[in-house]
């Protein structure tokens, strides 16, 4: 229960309430994407990384403090060794509205079935292409047929909605959105098109270079289907339309070409403790020293979170000279 000495929300100094978390159980992948990780990484030493019962506790903190959604990300999360044992565990915690996953996909086969039963009740998949060498060129290491079967088995298991993901990068696969906009209706799945986050420096281009804005990706799918603006909203960033006759939904997430801050109600938590308060910004705070440090208890830990508010930026400001720009990449970063 929480302690009547804390507020029922976390609400930072623009009225924003944070109801949301995205939770980092791993800066590992089994897959290189070029847009996440530079070809040659460097992971975070096992010491550094919170332990299964840390990652817990932080989540538990964060429901007392009337969080509602929490989104298990990576890395690829199902790589973590015994996450189950973690996700099991946040599935029951009481206050929890919604337990979801971002995935690549490629251990979909062997946890979908698991991840049901503890409660994950959405899945967001990454998918760049359906051209398997081109898959392997985004990806480095990754097989799509893998992906596939990981999809297939998570349309077997029955979640709630099931969203893919891709990011478009010109010159990579932007004369695919047609096709991965077929490939998602057929099979009655939601999908959100992504565009190119410019955290840290890619090692085999320039993201200016390959970045399409999603106004561009949104043409190119109306020149076959016809879109309506949806008034549904996700917890997420995504802005959703509807095709017509279908029941599945296209977002776009657009970080570079169109500011969503406004609204944002989530705050990110790394692999190693570290509070990420916005995406674009470098604010944070330092929770594994609290979890480590044996004169605090679970008090401390929400103090430290109800302060955090205040230095939650109002906005990020990707691409603007004038200020500074992140420089961990994505997997540092947590989904």
């Amino acid at each position: 229960m929480r302690d009547s000495a804390f507020p029922a929300k976390l609400i930072d100094k623009f009225g924003r309430h944070v109801d949301y978390i995205r939770l980092s159980v791993t800066d590992r992948c089994d897959f290189r994407c070029v847009y996440c990780m530079t070809e040659e990484m460097t992971f975070m030493p096992r010491k550094e990384v919170l332990s299964l019962e840390e990652l817990y506790q932080v989540a538990k903190a964060f429901t007392e403090l009337g969080v509602k959604k929490i989104r298990l990300t990576g890395g690829e999360p199902l790589v973590r060794t015994d996450v189950m044992a973690l996700i099991n565990k946040l599935g029951a915690l009481p206050g929890l509205q919604e337990l979801l996953l971002t995935t690549n996909g490629s251990q979909l086969t062997t946890f979908a079935e698991r991840l049901k039963k503890a409660g994950v009740t959405r899945i967001n998949i990454s998918i760049d292409s359906l051209k398997a060498d081109r898959f392997r060129r985004i990806s480095r290491v990754g097989k799509l047929d893998k992906v596939l079967a990981g999809i297939d088995s998570a349309i077997a298991h029955g979640f709630e909605r099931i969203r893919l993901n891709s990011v478009v990068m010109r010159g990579y696969n932007d004369d695919e959105v047609l096709a991965l906009t077929g490939y998602a209706l057929d099979r009655n799945l939601d999908i959100a098109f992504i565009e190119e986050m410019p955290l840290g420096e890619a090692s085999d281009h320039s993201r200016e270079d390959t970045t399409c804005s999603n106004a561009w990706v949104r043409a190119q799918i109306e020149k076959k289907y016809q879109l309506v603006d949806s008034t549904t909203r996700t917890a997420g960033p995504s802005r959703y339309v509807q095709v017509m006759g279908s029941r599945s939904r296209i977002g776009f997430i657009s970080p570079v070409t169109h500011n969503f801050c406004e609204d944002c109600n989530r705050v990110r938590i790394t692999v190693e403790g570290r509070l990420l308060l916005c995406l674009g910004n470098e604010h944070s705070v330092d929770l594994r020293a609290i979890l480590r440090d044996a004169s605090k208890d679970m008090n401390d830990l929400k103090d430290a979170l109800v302060a955090s508010m205040d230095i939650k930026p109002e906005r990020h400001y990707f691409y603007d000279r004038d200020h500074v720009q992140p420089v961990r990449l994505m997997n540092m970063t947590g989904g």
